[in-house]
């Protein structure tokens, strides 16, 4: 665990462009549990896949047109509990952090994991998540 100081920017990065912290598992099942829509689902890392690729990538793609209805994010090593949580809903997938998921009623529809971000530019990963909001959120989606 970091000290806290330290995570405010790297979850405020996230805030800035509209996505919502859940801090404990009763949220993220408040919000994935009840999931009608599409929600993109950020797991958040102090790694430097994270600060270099990751988050660029969301903030890009959060000036795209077409949006899911939700962006949260969980911060793995920081707020276990949620997100172990989160993490249950992507059935089939191993522990990634960070990584990004896109849920369309409750189901997952799109995943990338450490190894899709890792080696890559944040333009392209921004694109991949632009591609899945094409195909899969609703023109004027809100945040």
């Amino acid at each position: 665990m970091y000290p806290e100081l330290m995570l405010i920017p790297m979850r405020e990065e996230l805030t800035r462009s509209g996505v919502e912290e859940l801090r404990s598992a009763r949220e993220v099942d408040e919000v994935l549990g009840r999931a009608q829509g599409t929600v993109l689902v950020v797991v958040n890392s102090v790694c430097g896949c994270a600060a270099g690729r990751m988050r660029p990538a969301v903030r890009l793609a959060a000036a795209h047109s077409q949006q899911p209805d939700r962006k949260v994010s969980v911060f793995a090593g920081q707020d276990a509990e949620a997100t172990e949580r989160a993490r249950s809903y992507f059935a089939g997938y191993p522990p990634s952090s960070p990584s990004l998921a896109l849920l369309k009623d409750g189901e997952l529809v799109m995943m990338l994991q450490r190894h899709d971000i890792e080696s890559r530019d944040a333009e392209d990963i921004a694109e991949d998540l632009k591609s899945a909001f094409n195909r899969f959120c609703r023109a004027g989606a809100a945040v």
